[in-house]
């Protein structure tokens, strides 16, 4: 199992490492070719918003066929997407072929999240795992956007995608081959270490407390946020004509979150609580971004990503708790449909409502408001309930 983990951790640093290079350089990309602020926010959250159906699709098939196939071909997908993308010549070609995109990569993170669920044998270890996968994707995002912007500074942009694809594409067929299922027995299963009769069995568990659909507003609005941050990072300070110091933003967000997710005393904290005020920080940091305080944007972009990096963990680490240990493709998927929607609405109200009102207030409200219908109650009763069943 620890092989297993350590070779899908690898794939996933080197895949998060492409998908993020590509966060400084999309925009000044799509800005030569002739695109405006408001068809950059739309572009951003078609990408988001055809998420959707491959996140609905990829919560009945991971857990009917396992992660492993979603995996792959999502890897190796979004590779072939990116080498056609190096050679687009116009902002609507550029469109198609990221909203194509974003239906390929929206079974990447439910697959990813569902395997490692399942590789833990307890819900300790499943926050461990969490926080490991947290913790990769952090450590890509640190390198990848400055890495992404020195490429295309040295090479252009069409090479610099045709060498993203291409690693994208060698990733995705090591996984086929490296990438193996759960090898530990189910006390219900036939057949021990095999992923899909690992994934029926979980399906037929007892029936666990429902998550409360308020509680999927805050992944919704921390989405949306995130996509506003990334829409406007490019315009602020002056960098749209510079995508090293586009990149470098970028960076001083993923140190951050790296600071933080260092901190491993801070698992030993409820999971629930740290989600709740992880966001509430992000809110506030967000309303000083609106006014225009005069706190450094580099200082102020190193804690938005220190609150990430308590954020996020905590709110997988959370919802993996209040699912009873079954359904995990389901649990994900609609957890990667929140995000989906939010990401889909950040960049499209960021780029038709700048001209009237900071972007950044408007990520200011919509965490407040997820903030307030922040279910208080039942996750604690949930937890209760779960933790009985497995007593007994």
């Amino acid at each position: 199992m620890l092989r297993s983990v350590v070779w899908l951790y690898l794939f996933l640093f080197v895949a998060f490492f492409d998908l993020h290079a590509q966060y400084p350089i999309l925009t000044p990309f799509a800005v030569s070719l002739g695109a405006a602020p408001s068809f950059i926010g739309l572009m951003m959250g078609l990408y988001s918003f055809t998420h959707l159906p491959g996140n609905l699709l990829a919560g009945y098939g991971v857990d009917r066929y396992g992660s492993r196939i979603f995996i792959m071909w999502s890897l190796m997908g979004a590779g072939v997407l990116l080498i056609l993308q190096a050679h687009v010549t116009d902002p609507w070609q550029l469109l198609i072929v990221r909203s194509i995109s974003g239906f390929v990569l929206a079974f990447l993170s439910p697959a990813c999240l569902a395997l490692l669920a399942r590789y833990a044998e307890d819900q300790v270890q499943q926050g461990k795992l969490m926080a490991g996968n947290g913790l990769i994707h952090t450590l890509a995002s640190v390198v990848s956007p400055a890495a992404g912007a020195y490429l295309v500074s040295k090479l252009g942009f069409t090479m610099a995608f045709q060498a993203l694809g291409i690693g994208l594409l060698i990733i995705g067929a090591l996984a086929s081959v490296l990438i193996r299922p759960p090898q530990y027995a189910k006390p219900q299963s036939n057949q021990a270490g095999h992923e899909i009769n690992a994934a029926q069995t979980s399906a037929q568990a007892a029936p666990v407390q429902p998550i409360p659909l308020r509680f999927f507003l805050l992944p919704l609005a921390i989405a949306c946020s995130q996509g506003i941050l990334f829409f406007e990072l490019p315009f602020a300070a002056n960098a749209l004509h510079s995508v090293v110091k586009t990149g470098m933003l970028f960076t001083a967000v993923s140190l951050g979150a790296l600071f933080t997710l260092s901190l491993l005393f801070l698992n030993r904290y409820s999971a629930f609580l740290r989600t709740w005020l992880g966001s509430f920080c992000l809110a506030l940091l967000f309303f000083c971004m609106a006014i225009d305080t005069p706190i450094p944007l580099y200082v102020t972009l190193f804690l938005i990503g220190m609150t990430k990096g308590v954020t996020l963990p905590a709110l997988s680490a959370h919802l993996l708790q209040l699912s009873g240990g079954a359904r995990y493709g389901r649990i994900f998927s609609t957890l990667s449909i929140a995000f989906s929607i939010g990401s889909f609405l950040g960049p499209m109200l960021a780029g038709q409502l700048r001209s009237y009102v900071s972007p950044f207030f408007i990520a200011f409200i919509i965490l407040m408001t997820a903030i307030t219908f922040m279910p208080w109650y039942r996750p604690w009763q949930a937890i209760t309930v779960n933790s009985k069943l497995q007593r007994t």
